[in-house]
């Protein structure tokens, strides 16, 4: 592929848009992505009609096709660049490590990222009255002890030595979704450090801390965390 594709997203602090922007630098395409940075909260773009008539969820990310399509969903514009580009196939190299990798990161998604992310929308203002319609704050901190009895589970997982879920030599999509997790629990108000709780999980950030994808991922300075401002450029 040579054509250089449009890619509508959101500053590092949104864990969804920040999964595909991790994504492209550790599949080495980053040069090959244009990013369209939205304002999502006050201005909450994301909803306007401009990007509702390319994805009528009026979520992020969308990625824009040479031929004029969309796609949106996170493990769907993964898997189509993850196709569409040559380098390591971030997904899984084979079928066994496909499976793996689509099995741990459902189970990361459903019961740690989404868990989270609920948490946030639905304990404080999340994006803003314009756009969040409900306050609960009892669902909310049922969502962080869901998060945290399944964040256990996959710490206990990592206490064989592995470096990544798989237990290969790089991180495949589910690491980089449990990533994610990772710093959108540690954003200030969801207060919920996965890496101040479970030993292995924080080995695990600080490897992904140490990796030039991680680096460039983030140097948006917009993920909200103190400790990844230095990243900024």
């Amino acid at each position: 592929m040579t054509e250089r594709l449009r890619l509508y997203t959101s500053p590092s602090a949104f864990p969804n848009p920040q999964r595909v922007r991790l994504f492209i630098h550790e599949k080495g395409i980053a040069d090959r992505v244009e990013e369209v940075v939205y304002d999502m909260a006050p201005g909450g773009q994301q909803r306007q009609w401009p990007h509702l008539k390319m994805n009528p969820w009026g979520e992020t990310p969308t990625l824009l096709l040479a031929d004029g399509s969309y796609l949106s969903e996170t493990t769907g514009i993964v898997r189509y660049l993850d196709a569409a580009f040559e380098g390591r196939r971030i997904t899984g190299a084979d079928a066994r490590e496909q499976g793996l990798d689509a099995m741990w990161d459902s189970r990361i998604w459903v019961h740690i990222l989404y868990r989270i992310t609920t948490m946030f929308h639905v304990l404080h203002q999340g994006l803003g009255p314009k756009l969040e319609l409900t306050h609960n704050p009892q669902w909310g901190e049922h969502c962080r002890k869901e998060a945290l009895a399944h964040a256990a589970l996959v710490d206990r997982h990592l206490a064989d030595g592995r470096s990544w879920l798989l237990g290969g030599a790089a991180p495949t999509l589910a690491d980089i979704t449990l990533c994610t997790a990772i710093a959108f629990g540690k954003f200030p108000v969801n207060a919920t450090p996965l890496d101040e709780r479970f030993e292995h999980l924080d080995a695990f950030w600080k490897r992904w801390m140490a990796r030039d994808s991680f680096r460039s991922a983030y140097a948006d300075g917009g993920s909200g965390l103190d400790e990844l401002a230095s990243l900024k450029r």
